[in-house]
């Protein structure tokens, strides 16, 4: 493993931990040479998943994608860094254990939605109007005051979803 801060690639693994999962192994590891510390994460490479987009197109599965797009919504919001990476990589299993080759784009944007429902409101919203493609304000502001009147029990029903 290359160190990020300096570039060398010999290290010590100063402690190894299985997530709660038990799907990955989470590493902190540092560099023999400068004593910078880091954090690996070690998974079960999975076979290839093509997303089937709305229009028909097809192109291959991206973690990083789906990473990116979650950590784009709960930007700036208290939510820790552990249960961003948990839900992640709940999703990831659960598309892989639910879909052989091919996978439609709607049920990604469902299973973020559902990780980030219970996660965080503002972050649930924030990626529901870009997967929902409001049309207009009035639109988000009705998705906002159905999650901010929801109870616990509540399921919010909203366009495409």
């Amino acid at each position: 493993m290359r160190c990020p801060k300096c570039g060398f690639v010999e290290d010590k693994v100063v402690d190894s931990r299985s997530s709660k999962d038990g799907l990955s192994i989470r590493r902190r590891r540092q560099c023999l040479d400068c004593n910078q510390r880091y954090t690996t994460y070690e998974e079960i490479e999975r076979g290839n998943l093509m997303v089937i987009k709305d229009g028909g197109a097809r192109e291959r599965f991206s973690r990083d994608k789906l990473e990116s797009g979650i950590n784009i919504a709960c930007q700036k919001r208290p939510i820790n860094a552990e249960a961003i990476d948990q839900s992640i990589r709940e999703i990831v299993n659960e598309l892989f254990d639910e879909f052989d080759g091919e996978v439609p784009s709607k049920a990604i944007g469902g299973k973020v939605m559902s990780k980030l429902k219970n996660l965080d409101g503002v972050a649930y919203v924030r990626f529901a109007s870009v997967y929902w493609r409001f049309d207009d304000a009035a639109e988000f502001l009705e998705a906002v005051q159905k999650f901010g009147n929801r109870d616990d029990t509540a399921t919010i029903k909203l366009p495409g979803f």
